[in-house]
């Protein structure tokens, strides 16, 4: 009798102490709300830090996907024609429209130093803004220029670049930077201006005035407003810029100005920058808020950020592979919406074919989903199965690989 009492007892105690035991281990099945149970940073992080406790289920996690664009002739790339910085594609007439920095010149580009009156500086440099047009965003039609750069004295005389696109109230604006000197003497010193028309297909007016300001002298913006991004949030006009400060050892960040007309007056946000990352602009709704694409520089560089109130953005999930110059297609970017259902593609370009000879840009296409309302299981998966070649082609400079082969027989000295 006593030894059965005793086996029971034993037998209870062991299960508690298996039933205690499970609890404290992190279930199998990934719970979708953070647990009632003691979590390791990483794991607090998971639940707490992003949009979701796994790429699988957050909604602003994508891969990128790339295709070549057709229809556009780059002078058999010999660098004298380029084509950069699409703005957001945006829908009208039964089509989808574009405009981009466009650089045609006799010769590509040579550095401050060989710049001239007709040789351009940078891919940037004497440059104009033109439009094409598409069917299906993956044959594009070039159509010309929409704004020329300007006489002498105005703004933008040396070079139009870098433009965004705004409908508003049945009107089109055409932000851009305008370049009053040559790029790369001074860095990219230029303020924002705009063009105006009543038709995506122009005729575009020049205003000739500075619409966003560079900062007073000593604040991180005095000297560049680049990449303007124009959003309509919360009934105002939502420009987002980039600038670059700190001299040499350069940091780039990402301000925003607001207005409740497109022609200004824009106030900056006391809270600038308000993206401590990222190289180029790239933002939309989402939801109640704005989410934005922090590209290539930066602590929090290739992350997707999101803001409930347009401002104060954190990192709602970390990726690779993102656009260069993103100009996605939004179509909520001007309907002043609270539910932003978020983007699935878009134009961006890479700075990188040619040699250091025939350098120019091209457009190409990006697909992702970034979007409440489409659902890829094959951009969810962050995986990316490249061959060797594709790794070894950044491999080391011959200068830096020599360095590594001297420390690696000093090292075998000691």
């Amino acid at each position: 009798m006593k030894r059965s009492y005793y086996s029971a007892l034993l037998a209870v105690l062991v299960l508690s102490v298996i039933g205690s035991s499970e609890e404290m281990f992190f279930p199998y099945k990934m719970p979708r709300d953070k647990p009632d149970m003691p979590l390791s940073k990483a794991m607090e992080r998971a639940y707490t830090a992003y949009s979701a406790p796994t790429y699988w289920w957050n909604e602003l996690f994508s891969k990128f996907r790339y295709t070549e664009l057709e229809g556009l002739d780059y002078h058999n790339g010999d660098g004298t024609i380029s084509r950069r910085d699409p703005t957001k594609v945006i829908k009208a007439n039964g089509k989808y429209y574009v405009w981009y920095t466009h650089r045609h010149t006799n010769t590509p580009p040579r550095g401050a130093q060989g710049g001239t009156d007709v040789i351009p500086s940078t891919d940037w440099d004497l440059a104009e803004i033109w439009f094409a047009t598409s069917k299906d965003g993956f044959v594009w039609k070039e159509q010309g220029v929409a704004v020329p750069r300007p006489p002498k004295d105005h703004v933008g005389w040396r070079s139009v670049s870098t433009p965004d696109v705004l409908v508003w109230q049945g009107k089109y604006y055409l932000y851009y930077q305008g370049f009053m000197e040559m790029s790369g003497r001074r860095g990219d010193d230029c303020p924002v201006t705009v063009s105006v028309a009543d038709s995506p297909d122009g005729p575009w007016k020049p205003t000739h005035k500075i619409v966003i300001p560079n900062g007073p002298k000593g604040t991180w913006d005095q000297y560049s407003i680049h990449d303007p991004y124009p959003l309509v949030y919360k009934g105002k006009i939502y420009l987002y810029y980039k600038s670059d400060f700190n001299g040499q050892q350069h940091i780039r960040a990402q301000g925003l100005a607001i207005a409740e007309d497109p022609l200004g007056p824009f106030e900056k946000c006391p809270l600038n920058p308000v993206l401590n990352s990222g190289h180029e602009t790239g933002l939309f709704p989402f939801k109640g808020g704005i989410a934005a694409l922090a590209i290539r520089h930066g602590n929090e560089h290739n992350t997707i950020q999101f803001a409930p109130d347009g401002i104060n953005f954190s990192v709602a999930s970390s990726v690779s592979l993102m656009p260069i110059a993103p100009g996605p297609y939004v179509p909520d970017a001007f309907t002043n919406t609270s539910d932003g259902r978020g983007i699935t593609w878009g134009l961006c370009h890479f700075t990188t074919p040619g040699t250091r000879q025939t350098k120019h840009s091209i457009l190409a296409r990006f697909d992702c989903d970034l979007s409440l309302d489409y659902h890829d299981h094959w951009m969810k998966d962050p995986e990316h199965y490249w061959p060797p070649e594709f790794y070894f082609r950044s491999g080391l400079g011959a200068g830096l690989r020599k360095k590594m082969e001297n420390l690696a027989k000093e090292d075998l000295k000691n």
